[in-house]
């Protein structure tokens, strides 16, 4: 089938076509993010693959439809950012990778705990300059500490995992209990208690019109003083804004994130020689106790070869007229 790859990069493409050795698929990649102003490159692709930041707006899948695409293969496990409900008026299909690597993901929160605890960020650039001095970079025993996991399936139950081999105390917020969480003894608690007893929050929830902003003045005014945050799910969780007045009143002590409401056009690009003009982001680097990474926490060889795998199974299946067990409805 000839498929149109978007937003691709160099490791893109190097998986997708050495997994594709397998299906034979025509892929053609394509740098720019699929939009409304990008669409027209799709015409004669029966199959468009994107990823994350290409936004699927009921506009742009009218011009996908129009020349002649019949099925949209995201790369992500996530699908907000395609209008489900436009996709099949048109008779579009949508299919996903449920699962990639939840280990890249899992790891890498802990990662952003460590680096944040222990000022790992701070030390290296002072290291760097000469600077022996470890005034400041006071950190904390995780072992002892309360950890509430919010969203505990395949990632949030690893993150406790990976946790109660540090000792950690576990809390659960979740609408299905894990039973991999309650053998590792976490309590499930509403979430107001969860983010009052907490000392560390890590969220692993989609991202849905009930989750939007979850974290918002209101949840940040519940939590603890000097609370650690960590977001490595979903930007639109997050109120930026009622965060960084957490940060500023001291209420949130320690702030990591993956993932950013407002990423789209930001991360997955090479910015540094331009003026970032969003002012929101550009007062989050100010904090010395936030660290952000550009959404790579799924950035593993083992992630990549999966996506690759299972976006051109899912191709395959819609080609030969096999149900597929990853289409989204």
């Amino acid at each position: 089938m000839r498929v149109a790859v978007f937003h691709t990069k160099s490791y893109d493409q190097q998986f997708l076509s050495a997994s594709n050795a397998k299906y034979e698929h025509e892929l053609v990649f394509f740098e720019p993010r699929l939009s409304a102003e990008t669409a027209k490159l799709a015409d004669g692709f029966r199959a468009v693959c994107i990823f994350i930041n290409d936004i699927l707006t009921a506009e742009t899948l009218q011009i996908l439809q129009a020349g002649g695409t019949e099925l949209i293969a995201t790369r992500s496990a996530g699908f907000n950012h395609i209008d489900l409900a436009s996709a099949q008026k048109l008779g579009i299909k949508v299919v996903r990778v449920p699962a990639y690597s939840p280990y890249a993901v899992a790891e890498h929160t802990i990662g952003l705990i460590l680096c944040l605890n222990r000022k790992i960020h701070r030390a290296y650039n002072r290291v760097r300059e000469a600077n022996f001095s470890i005034d400041g970079l006071l950190g904390f025993d995780l072992h002892g500490c309360t950890v509430g996991i919010v969203g505990t399936g395949k990632i949030g139950s690893l993150v406790a995992k990976i946790l109660h081999g540090f000792g950690c105390n576990l809390l659960g917020y979740d609408l299905h209990p894990n039973p991999d969480c309650l053998n590792l003894g976490m309590a499930y608690l509403p979430l107001g208690e969860l983010l009052e007893q907490s000392d560390i929050l890590s969220l692993h929830c989609p991202l849905t019109p009930d989750s939007y902003h979850l974290i918002n003045s209101e949840a940040v005014a519940k939590m603890k003083q000097g609370v650690m945050l960590i977001n490595t799910s979903r930007g639109g969780l997050v109120d930026t804004t009622a965060v960084i007045e957490g940060l500023k009143s001291g209420k949130i002590g320690y702030l990591g994130l993956d993932v950013y409401e407002q990423e789209e056009g930001l991360f997955f690009e090479d910015l540094s020689n331009e003026v970032i003009q969003d002012d929101v982001f550009q007062r989050l680097l100010t904090f010395p106790n936030v660290v952000i990474t550009g959404h790579q926490a799924f950035f593993t060889r083992n992630a990549l070869q999966n996506i690759a795998d299972t976006t051109l199974a899912n191709i395959s299946d819609y080609e030969n007229g096999r149900v597929c067990p990853n289409q989204v409805c």
